[in-house]
């Protein structure tokens, strides 16, 4: 164990599995303390910025800005970065514990929760974060194919992500130029059939989960109007008591103000629709080889306050349509050795101190953050809290002596990498990367031009 009375005597070393927004809070907090920290960030991507760069919407450039804080961490020094290198492949977790004096996992939750309806599998019912990895050129999702020849999607959920991935679908090809999304989903969305999105929900717009400027850049489309019905939208005695007491927020408010004025719109005619459906949810995808329709039932709200809940009525509703979107939350993935609650889909932790796996106490010098921490809520910024939270308790730990030093060092780990990872990127290799694709992007008047395959970018990155 570190004794607190002994002067440090060399720097304290971190490793940090993730290298999205949650990561480089955290490593910003240790760097930035007047101990000396180490701190090492590893991803199994290549490139750095998790969800910034993999599932920010193509067309938000100003939320992708945040990376310029990531970048001023990544110059201080006692940093290094290890893309391209899995953690619980490449290295295992004990390994990687042996090597460090701490670890805090930030790896997110890339995985979808799943409906677990009757043709929730066919082809054409995917989960929108493949749709979402797709269009932003995640190596892992570059070569999907997503059939776009028909001429409604369905998009399950009521969320940011359900906004996001209707309006990329909707998009005309100049405004899809303009971003940085991957060549491959710029023609294929541009040449796309699909007339019609339906977003549907199964509350009403009261409890929807989405932010106020997403729903009302619904209302700024260039080439959809927008449906609500009003019979979908009229408030319960409930959600109009909830909304009227001090419990709500301003969002939920303002919400419920851009959805009833959506519903007093009269379509302007555009060649497409994005419709927002409430009270509503799936039971069935219909189909034979492929989607060819979605059976719905219509929902009531019962309950009161913030606990208000959508229970099912006794009608259905079968909308035709060729592609389902399934946008219904994240999860996270285990990693062995790593103790893991399943039911959540988060590691298993109390305040960002990583538990045994019975939960009965805390394991030493194992911390986690980020939504891999406390599930997929919040937006970017929500986590530089939530990572500086988990610090603060590495730090309380580290300073009440109860930190074991780690048994190999920096040489040992190299030497690890070197031998398991020879395609690993570094960050002076990731800069290179970022200054092809920037370079790229500039002479076709674009932010920049994704590589999305790992082996150009491992040899990109190597100049």
């Amino acid at each position: 164990m570190t004794d607190p009375t002994q002067e440090q005597t060399r720097p304290f070393r971190v490793a940090i599995v993730g290298a999205g927004p949650a990561g480089f809070y955290a490593a910003d907090r240790l760097l930035r303390d007047d101990r000396e920290f180490e701190v090492e960030i590893f991803d199994r991507l290549p490139t750095p910025w998790g969800l910034v760069r993999a599932g920010v919407a193509p067309d938000h450039p100003k939320i992708k800005a945040v990376t310029r804080v990531y970048e001023k961490t990544a110059a201080r020094e006692r940093f290094r970065f290890h893309g391209n290198v899995e953690i619980g492949s490449d290295l295992s977790h004990d390994e990687l514990v042996s090597c460090h004096d701490a670890v805090i996992y930030t790896y997110g939750a890339s995985l979808d929760r799943r409906l677990g309806i009757p043709g929730e599998d066919l082809p054409g019912s995917v989960p929108a974060t493949s749709f979402v990895a797709w269009y932003n050129g995640h190596p892992d999702a570059a070569h999907h194919n997503f059939d776009l020849t028909g001429k409604r999607a369905v998009v399950i959920g009521n969320g940011n992500v359900a906004i996001d991935v209707a309006r990329m679908m909707v998009l005309p090809r100049e405004e899809l130029q303009a971003t940085d999304i991957a060549d491959h989903a710029i023609e294929a969305l541009a040449n796309s059939s699909i007339e019609e999105v339906v977003i549907i929900g199964r509350r009403g717009p009261a409890q929807a989960a989405y932010t106020t400027p997403e729903l009302r850049e619904l209302g700024e489309l260039t080439d959809a109007d927008v449906i609500v019905s009003k019979a979908e939208i009229e408030l319960d005695a409930a959600s109009k008591a909830w909304l009227d007491s001090e419990e709500a927020d301003r969002t939920s408010r303002d919400n419920v103000e851009i959805v009833q004025e959506y519903s007093s719109r009269t379509p302007s005619g555009k060649p497409k629709r994005v419709v927002l459906k409430f009270l509503a949810s799936p039971v069935e995808i219909i189909g034979d080889d492929k989607v060819r329709a979605i059976r719905l039932v219509h929902n009531e709200l019962k309950g009161d306050g913030s606990q208000i809940r959508a229970v099912a009525g006794g009608s259905e509703e079968v909308l035709d349509c060729d592609l389902v979107l399934r946008s219904v939350g994240y999860r996270g993935s285990a990693i062995e050795g790593l103790p893991f609650n399943e039911s959540a889909g988060t590691v298993l932790n109390a305040e960002g101190r990583v538990l045994t796996c019975d939960g009965g106490r805390a394991l030493t010098g194992i911390y986690t953050a980020g939504w891999i921490k406390r599930g997929p809520s919040g937006v970017i910024g929500t986590n530089k809290k939530c990572a500086n939270d988990t610090v603060d308790k590495l730090i309380d730990d580290l300073d009440a002596g109860l930190l074991p030093e780690s048994e190999l060092g920096a040489d040992q780990l190299d030497a690890l990498l070197a031998e398991r990872c020879p395609n690993r990127v570094d960050y002076s290799g990731w800069e290179k990367i970022n200054a092809h694709e920037l370079s790229e992007g500039e002479t076709q008047g674009r932010p920049r031009v994704k590589l999305v395959d790992r082996d150009d970018m491992v040899e990109k990155s190597r100049g």
